[in-house]
């Protein structure tokens, strides 16, 4: 079976590889949300491997700053707006926080309210990595980070964006591989 993997690996890279800058930058930007980040993926092609596209991914962004960091979070919907997520230009958003169609009223509300009360302290908006959590799960991070500076939620936003792009990456990969995620 590993050799299998590694031929579904294989697949999956050359097919990345392959694509145009055009095409991977579309790809990349689907999994991260900001130009300099798909841009500077796309540009760092080809990749050896699985492993060596995540090491890259990390280091680029690492290298992003407030205005990039910002821009990706803009490319989210705000966790709970099931009607953005829908409609997203992001293909894997309304899966990603499927938690949230489970939100009893009182939750969906407090998620709305502290959605608001998050982005006018902070001037961005909440970004979690809301695979596999539920809605009260969410909004329990949210009411614990809300009480943060603005500069630690910007940190703490950009590792969780980070999370997300690892995630999407992985289903970018298993698109191209035949797999699903």
């Amino acid at each position: 079976r590993v050799p299998c993997v590694r031929v579904m690996r294989d697949k999956a890279m050359d097919a990345i590889n392959a694509m145009s800058s055009d095409e991977a930058a579309k790809a990349f930007w689907a999994c991260c949300g900001c130009k300099k980040y798909s841009e500077t993926m796309a540009a760092s092609r080809p990749f050896a491997s699985k492993e060596d596209m995540f090491s890259k991914s990390d280091s680029i962004w690492a290298t992003c700053g407030r205005p990039e960091i910002l821009e990706a979070f803009l490319a989210h919907p705000k966790i709970g707006d099931n009607k953005a997520a829908a409609a997203h230009g992001g293909k894997w958003a309304s899966n990603e926080q499927k938690g949230m169609n489970q939100a009893s009223t009182q939750t969906a509300d407090a998620m709305a309210k502290g959605n608001k009360d998050y982005e006018e302290k902070m001037g961005f908006r909440y970004i979690v990595c809301a695979t596999g959590k539920s809605a009260e799960e969410m909004l329990g991070i949210l009411q614990s980070r809300i009480k943060n500076d603005p500069d630690t939620e910007l940190a703490n936003g950009a590792a969780e964006q980070n999370k997300i792009t690892h995630l999407r990456l992985n289903k970018l990969v298993a698109e191209h591989s035949g797999a699903s995620l």
